[in-house]
């Protein structure tokens, strides 16, 4: 959600803050800007709507300038236009801003009070103007800086120029993350790694409540005003990662990656040789654990979801799930012998920050699912278990939920021998199906041909249902939600037992219901389920194995025959081909597929 890119250059700076700012797409945005300080002056360029504009203005009033800072925005407060985009400026500074300032009416009222003109409807300009005012009352930067973050209240990250000094930038974080970068007798401050990849890879990341003085020669780094010292770390991103390749779009290549990248993943938590899981040492006995919580939000949830009934059915561990938003404010009793799991592409969702943070103060040891080794979310749990998806770029979530899937299956797995559950057999069956998962997804993508002439015939419907029993009903839930994000057909996914209490009544001859039904030992119930879509008219989507099709396929608009797994890690393979009926649908429909409206990649407010 939004992007911060930030250079202290040797040359002029405007070309590389905007490829800075393309390289940030992907987290979400509906304007972006860039200022540069033009002889000690603040100058700014900012455009509505997509980077194309910006570049455009860029090419018609070019910007010069040396320092400067750049933004892509995502709106929470004011309309998305050019007045209201970053970066926000008076004379004196210019702030580009991710998060939100909580108090910024009440700071805009004083600043007013005080003779303050403000020109725009965003929380960012009073952060502009509370230096300003500083400023004018004799301070320097750094001291309005540090006058400035005990009155500012909210979640942000800020970067921040001062008119008259090309040779400082400040940067500060408050539950929003920012990461500097060391160049060679230049700086650069970024919303994360990504954007700063081309630069350099020794990166520094701020922790909670600290600000930074910014020269060419390094970062002076505060806390409540207390010098503190941060590592520099070598990162392994680089700006090649982003690519797309010989794809049309981000996503397309995402899934394309899912083969390599459960692979990867498992290598770092199986032993193909002995067919056993080996995980990090964990802060709790799995055996004594009373139950475990799962907390995350949109397709993380989802992950969450299908690990429930893992843990449960496979590990006999009670769990308790619910969507981090929620469970932040519900002050849940939490057991002291329980554990929470969170899960997080990007480590740094803000509910489920919150929602570990929660956990903790009440006790619980956090084990948490993430992409990002970096991350806020990361360096608070007591154990993380990294999905190897590497960059997602795409704002719909592919790769990373398949090796969320990926590294719950394992911790299943591992807790349910923790717990005697299972023996050391059946861990190796278990650990052997999760091996061919893999070839097999590579087997679905071989149907992509298929599947997008289904999406032609989906993408012209209003309404789609999806159904599923057991672990395929969080990946109906995954594939309605899919199909809604990207092509912005209205869909539901629902529990297949569930129909007949509501949504049966939705079913006519213009709905396609998408029903997800490997050959298990729930087909026969999801089987009941179909015939009752059939007799209303419905349009079935079907998907299941050989033997699945053999017997219901015949009843189907459409039938889609993926391999035959074990049940265990069907979620994992029957995730890709709703995804692949989503993109399809999307590009069928015309939508903006890595980008789509109103949505951020990563959402690091409330």
């Amino acid at each position: 959600m939004c992007g911060i890119i930030g250079i202290l250059g040797k040359s002029p700076v405007a070309s590389l803050l905007f490829d800075g700012l393309k390289r940030l797409e992907y987290r979400g945005y509906d304007s972006a800007g860039i200022a540069t300080l033009v002889d000690g002056r603040i100058d700014r360029r900012r455009a509505e709507g997509k980077l194309g504009n910006l570049e455009k203005l860029l090419s018609s009033e070019p910007l010069s300038g040396t320092t400067g800072i750049g933004h892509t925005r995502w709106a929470t407060h004011g309309r998305p236009n050019e007045v209201n985009a970053h970066p926000h400026a008076t004379e004196k500074v210019a702030v580009v801003h991710n998060g939100i300032i909580e108090n910024f009416q009440e700071l805009r009222d004083e600043l007013r009070a005080a003779g303050h003109v403000f020109v725009t409807e965003t929380d960012t300009e009073t952060v502009a103007h509370l230096l300003t005012h500083y400023l004018d009352h004799g301070k320097t930067p750094e001291e309005a800086m540090s006058m400035a973050m005990t009155r500012l209240q909210g979640a942000f990250s800020l970067a921040i120029l001062f008119a008259g000094r090309p040779d400082l930038m400040i940067g500060a974080r408050r539950g929003s993350p920012l990461a500097i970068g060391y160049g060679n007798g230049e700086m650069y401050l970024g919303s994360d790694a990504m954007a700063l990849a081309p630069f350099t890879s020794r990166i520094c990341y701020l922790m909670e409540d600290d600000w930074a003085v910014i020269t060419p020669e390094g970062a002076t780094i505060y806390n409540q005003d207390r010098l503190v010292n941060r590592e520099v770390k070598q990162t392994a991103l680089s700006g090649a990662l982003i690519g797309k390749g010989n794809y049309r779009h981000f996503m397309m290549k995402e899934i394309a990656e899912q083969p390599a990248v459960i692979g990867d993943t498992l290598q770092v938590f199986l032993n193909p040789l002995e067919r056993r899981i080996e995980l990090p040492a964990m802060p709790f006995d799995f055996a004594k654990l009373s139950r475990l919580t799962i907390v995350a939000c949109g397709t993380a949830y989802l992950a969450g979801f299908v690990a429930k009934y893992w843990f449960e059915q496979i590990a006999r561990l009670p769990v308790e799930i619910d969507v981090a938003s929620e469970f932040r404010y519900r002050t849940a009793p939490l057991p002291p012998d329980g554990a929470t799991l969170v899960i997080s592409q990007s480590g740094e969702t803000a509910d489920t920050l919150a929602a570990l943070r929660y956990a903790k103060s009440e006790g619980n040891k956090i084990i948490a699912v993430v992409n990002v080794p970096e991350s806020t979310i990361a360096r608070e749990a007591d154990v993380v278990l990294q999905t190897l998806a590497g960059p997602e770029i795409g704002v719909a979530s592919t790769k990373a939920f398949t090796t969320q899937l990926v590294v719950l299956a394992t911790l299943a797995i591992a807790a349910a021998r923790a717990r005697g559950a299972i023996d050391a057999k059946r861990e190796g069956e278990l650990s052997g199906a999760l091996i061919e998962v893999p070839a097999r997804v590579s087997e679905v993508l071989n149907h992509d041909q298929r599947l997008k002439e289904i999406a032609l015939k989906v993408a012209e419907a209003r309404d789609v249902l999806f159904l599923g029993r057991g672990t395929s009903y969080p990946i109906a839930l995954e594939g309605a939600l899919k199909l809604k994000e990207i092509s912005y057909i209205h869909a539901e996914g629902y529990a297949a037992g569930e129909m007949k209490h509501g949504p049966i009544a939705l079913i006519d001859e213009e709905v396609p219901v998408i029903v997800v039904a490997p050959y298990d030992d729930l087909f026969d119930k999801t089987a009941s389920n179909l015939q009752e879509v059939r007799a209303r008219g419905g349009r079935v989507v079907f998907f299941s194995d050989a033997e699945g099709v053999a017997k219901l396929g015949g009843d189907a608009m459409a039938a889609v025959t993926l391999p035959k797994v074990d049940p265990f890690v069907a979620p994992i393979l029957y995730a890709v081909p709703v995804q692949l009926l989503a993109y399809h649908a999307a590009v069928a429909k015309g939508t903006d597929v890595d980008q789509p409206r109103n949505l951020a990649k990563s959402v690091t407010v409330e």
